[in-house]
């Protein structure tokens, strides 16, 4: 993911100071830039974490990161220079061009230190993320807090994956008797078409609609996805899979809309309750997926026409979306060799 920083430091008043760290940590972003003398008093404000001059830093200037004003070609090659040794390496141009940029992700390609531009608005930091496709690993922001907040929405939406979901065909409904079952309650809200993708083999996930739909049973539960049983499979952000019985609060998932377009949750919550389940089996182009879930009119798979389906009304026959993928999964991973689930 890309990273955005937040310039917090020099002279102006330490209110001032203080409301770029506040704005910045309202804002979700990762990293602010800080006066040493204010490290201390930054800390106080929030969990965030800190750049500055001084050994009690995070990131420290001059030890983990260079900071440099590209002025020349000097200047410029200097950075070039840092990137063999230092983790980070951030800087400024004075008279803007993107050609310095160019030059520096191309001289450090093959080293593994992260580039950081500074920029005072959204478009520079447009510019400065897709410059030759690839783009600086970040930004560091001196500019007011609607900037910062729309850099860092746009740095969320670079950063979302997108995955491909399929039609596939109904074959197999019926109940199996009892199970535990997970509930997923995330800290945001699910929109309407929105869920998990859940499912009892890795490479094969169904995508469950998240409780976004009032009932004549129970009220809406638009946080929460009622994902199955334990042993079950759901996918996560970077394109890995952790079983459902493994989550708990603070753990990232990955919610998912009828068109694949993904965001990251975080989980608030899990429950998990003996409660009767019912399996699901589909099939496309003969690759089998199946779930387990919870035989409840409330749980709802997405049928063809992107249209939550309850599973007690699931029949053989009906669409419903679902992911596949080749190849199997070593510890959530993706790796290609043949694995035969049942």
């Amino acid at each position: 993911m890309k990273e955005v920083w937040v310039k917090a430091g020099g002279d102006s008043p330490w209110d001032s100071r203080k409301t770029r760290v506040t704005n910045a940590l309202e804002t979700g972003v990762s990293t602010v830039w800080v006066n040493k003398e204010d490290i201390e008093k930054t800390r106080k404000l929030g969990n965030i974490r800190v750049i500055s001059d001084a050994e009690s830093a995070d990131l420290i200037l001059n030890k983990n990161v260079s900071y440099t004003v590209i002025s020349d070609k000097k200047t410029e090659e200097k950075v070039v220079k840092d990137g063999k040794t230092y983790e980070y390496v951030a800087f400024k141009a004075t008279d803007w061009k993107v050609i310095p940029l160019e030059n520096i992700i191309a001289g450090l390609q093959k080293e593994n230190a992260k580039i950081i531009v500074e920029v005072t608005s959204f478009d520079e930091a447009k510019t400065v993320l897709e410059t030759l496709e690839v783009g600086a690993d970040g930004v560091l922001v001196d500019a007011d807090e609607k900037a910062v907040k729309k850099i860092q929405g746009y740095v969320e939406s670079l950063s979302s994956e997108k995955v491909e979901v399929v039609e596939v065909e109904v074959t197999n409904v019926k109940s199996v008797g009892m199970g535990d079952r997970v509930c997923i309650d995330t800290c945001s809200m699910f929109n309407l078409g929105e869920g998990m993708l859940v499912g009892s083999q890795s490479n094969g996930l169904l995508l469950v609609h998240s409780e976004t739909l009032q009932s004549e049973y129970v009220a809406a539960r638009p946080f929460r996805v009622n994902a199955g049983p334990v042993h079950a499979y759901t996918m996560v952000p970077g394109g890995k899979t952790r079983y459902l019985s493994e989550l708990s609060a603070g753990d990232e998932v990955l919610a998912v809309d009828t068109e694949g377009n993904t965001r990251t949750m975080i989980v608030g919550r899990v429950k998990i309750e003996k409660r009767p389940l019912i399996l699901v089996e589909a099939v496309k182009d003969g690759k089998t997926v199946k779930s387990l879930l919870q035989n409840a009119e409330t749980i709802n798979l997405v049928s063809s026409d992107k249209k939550p389906v309850s599973v007690v009304k699931l029949k053989k026959g009906d669409k419903i979306l679902a992911y596949l993928e080749e190849g199997g999964r070593h510890f959530g991973m993706k790796v290609k060799e043949s694995i035969n689930e049942k």
